[in-house]
């Protein structure tokens, strides 16, 4: 395990005085590169602490925590960031927020707030192999029925994992008769109980799966029609990784709920629960609520991300990352070492194959490791332990420039090709 001690733009630095190009951002959470210093001005100043002053030992600041009271920070975050999502297509549904300070805590209100909506509604449906959580309802939604410590509210439907398997096949068109089918099934089982449907843009955790728009699309029809809420866990696709602002846009869809997180905050921890006031409205006083919702770093972090996403038009500068992302990784799949890859905008995987009688996974977890030492040339990168077992993601920040980008793929490359 790498031991960062410092990290700028799309870099680690280690302990012992390492580079490494970060092809993860930190689980993508680092959109803007690590510590933007514009980025961290503008975080300073929201927080009144861009020059300290005060009597007593003490300096005159936005608070550190609000606890059952609201802060300016607060309201002004609230009011940019419906801004920016109702500003686009899909947004119109976005009308109240819900903060947290984790994913998980997220995606439970979210599912409270579904579930306070009608009595007997109890059923929650879930695109089997995502990941939404480790806690709670979080974690009982993630994965699929053979996963320890299920929750018999939750019902799994099936992902087109097959068709979207490889870059190619996701291409071609998709049959939705099966999964409509399945849908159909179960409500004409559950009838009313059920009280939402979530799902991933794409099964990040679950393997990098990026499936047709019309899968989606067919999601959110089936719940139109019976009434049923429409929840995308938008919280590692969110702030331009797919090429959009949010993924909903991407695919077309227009959600009653929308989770988010990581790119949000750009490494202060922020999430959040976006949607239909009518649905949060059902929740009792405090039941929304923890000791770090809407805390002030938090929202100051999201008013600085907006603001250098809408300064600097961000979305257009990584547009041409995420082609040269596509046509070096596509490359990859000449070697023996890479049965696929799938992906878009600028979050991708590699899926490994077997080599000899070494298995995919340890093929995976070789090119981690050969990757961390680095090419001849000192070309070094981290990523992450590889998802779904030989699945490596790849997802840099939306910022590294493209000679930089160009040169640490071809440095990978050759690092893929010394592990055969």
């Amino acid at each position: 395990m790498a031991v960062i001690s410092h990290s700028a733009g799309s870099y680690h630095y280690t302990a012992d005085g390492r580079k490494l190009a970060d092809f993860t951002s930190g689980v993508l959470v680092s959109n803007l590169g690590h510590n933007p210093r514009s980025w961290w001005e503008r975080l300073m100043q929201y927080m009144k602490l861009d020059s300290l002053s005060g009597d007593g030992g003490f300096t005159d600041a936005v608070p550190l925590t609000a606890y059952n009271a609201s802060t300016e920070i607060e309201a002004t975050a609230n009011e940019r960031l419906l801004k920016s999502m109702r500003s686009v297509k899909g947004g119109d549904r976005m009308e109240q927020i819900l903060w947290s300070a984790s994913g998980s805590e997220a995606v439970q209100k979210a599912l409270w707030a579904s579930m306070a909506r009608r009595e007997g509604q109890d059923v929650i449906l879930a695109t089997r192999g995502g990941f939404h959580g480790k806690k709670g309802l979080a974690g009982a939604v993630t994965g699929s029925e053979q996963d320890k410590e299920r929750d018999p509210r939750v019902r799994f439907i099936s992902f087109p994992k097959d068709e979207c398997a490889t870059f190619q096949r996701r291409s071609e068109p998709i049959d939705l008769t099966p999964y409509r089918k399945e849908l159909d099934e179960l409500h004409a089982e559950l009838g009313d109980r059920i009280c939402c449907l979530i799902t991933e843009p794409y099964l990040g955790g679950g393997g990098s799966y990026h499936p047709q728009p019309e899968y989606l699309q067919m999601l959110q029809a089936f719940c139109r029609e019976r009434d049923i809420l429409f929840i995308l866990d938008e919280i590692q696709s969110n702030f331009g990784r797919t090429g959009e602002m949010y993924a909903y846009t991407h695919y077309g869809i227009e959600p009653d709920i929308v989770t988010l997180g990581k790119g949000m905050g750009n490494g202060i921890p922020v999430d959040a629960a976006v949607g239909r006031a009518d649905v949060f409205s059902n929740l009792g006083f405090g039941e929304g609520s923890d000791t770090w919702s809407a805390h002030p770093i938090g929202c100051a972090a999201v008013l600085a991300t907006l603001d250098e996403f809408e300064s600097k038009n961000v979305l257009e500068q990584a547009r041409p990352l995420a082609k040269l992302i596509e046509e070096k990784l596509l490359e990859l799949t000449e070697l023996p070492a890479i049965n696929t890859i799938r992906g878009e905008g600028t979050v991708w995987g590699i899926e490994c194959a077997a080599l000899g009688d070494r298995s995919a996974e340890e093929v995976a977890d070789e090119i981690v490791r050969l990757a961390y030492c680095g090419d001849g040339d000192g070309n070094a990168i981290h990523l992450l332990g590889p998802l779904a077992g030989k699945v490596i993601r790849i997802a840099p920040p939306l910022v590294m420039p493209l000679d930089e980008a160009s040169a640490y793929f071809d440095a990978l490359h050759g690092i893929i090709q010394r592990t055969a």
